[in-house]
């Protein structure tokens, strides 16, 4: 059964890790209790919009390969999950406000995060199945989660936030395309709307380079906007793994063999070290 996707919460914990490395660097103090209650939001945010996914499935697919009763039963029970876990988030969130921490940028974070979280999985909207769902899970991942640690702590938004943030959601974006590839055929079965789908792979595939290069020429920027190359140069060592990342996916689609494992992991690489070299550079200096 893989409706926790722990790889989820791995990234989702590596991008708020870089939104407090941010605040660290810009002098904030950082608060251990705000931090823990902030990321125990996070995650638990991101574990419900996974599990609200398969609680709305459609009928006609199998629940962990589950049909009938069976199916109904594991549904419910993950509902009933779903919502003690958001009540557990609420809770993380009245705590932050008897801190002090809930103002008025940190109420938009938690608004935006749970918007994320309803319109990707809960109907009318159920945006996984409209083929915009990779998108909102990299927005939440990359954006969201480490703009909420950062607010957390320094209770205002800064420049350099975007700045890192959105070449990380680029890369978190590629690696949740690459994941539609190979359920591609399964998804045309039970004819769900994916952003593969959707736009088929002939248009996905060079949107897929084009926001790895997009990444990586943002991060080449940030030297023009006032921030110093000695602090990112480290994110370009994952560079060659980009590359390598852009020319497997490009060697499939011209009808190589597809080795949708390596290039899954390779995808999940590039992002992951990107966001901690990051990370680690701006906690050293």
């Amino acid at each position: 059964m893989t409706v926790l996707r722990p790889l989820h919460l791995l990234f989702a914990s590596l991008t708020y890790a870089l939104g407090l490395a941010i605040a660290d660097y810009l002098g904030a103090t950082i608060s251990i209790s705000i931090l823990v209650l902030g990321l125990g939001w996070t995650l638990l945010a991101q574990i419900s919009m996974n599990l609200l996914a398969e609680v709305f499935r459609p009928a006609n697919e199998p629940l962990n390969d589950l049909f009938g009763a069976e199916r109904v039963y594991l549904r419910d029970r993950l509902l009933l999950i779903s919502i003690a876990l958001l009540g557990l988030a609420a809770g993380c969130a009245y705590l932050l406000f008897l801190a002090g921490r809930v103002h008025t940028e940190a109420v938009i974070l938690l608004a935006l995060s749970l918007l994320i979280v309803f319109a990707y999985a809960v109907p009318p909207l159920k945006l996984s199945r409209r083929g915009f769902g990779e998108t909102l899970l990299a927005a939440h991942i990359g954006y969201v989660a480490p703009s909420f640690a950062f607010v957390l702590q320094t209770g205002d938004f800064h420049r350099l936030l975007p700045i890192l943030a959105l070449p990380v959601t680029a890369l978190a974006l590629t690696y949740f395309l690459v994941l539609d590839f190979p359920s591609f055929a399964e998804d045309l079965k039970y004819e769900r709307v994916t952003f593969l789908t959707r736009l088929t792979w002939q248009r996905v595939v060079p949107l897929h380079h084009g926001l790895i290069l997009l990444a990586f020429f943002l991060l080449a920027l940030a030297p023009t906007l006032g921030i110093s190359l000695a602090l990112i140069w480290p994110a370009f060592l994952t560079l060659p793994f980009a590359v390598l990342q852009i020319i497997m996916l490009r060697n499939i689609a011209l009808g190589a063999r597809p080795l949708w494992k390596p290039l899954t992991y390779l995808a999940a690489s590039t992002f992951a070290l990107t966001t901690y070299l990051l990370t680690f550079s701006l906690f050293l200096r």
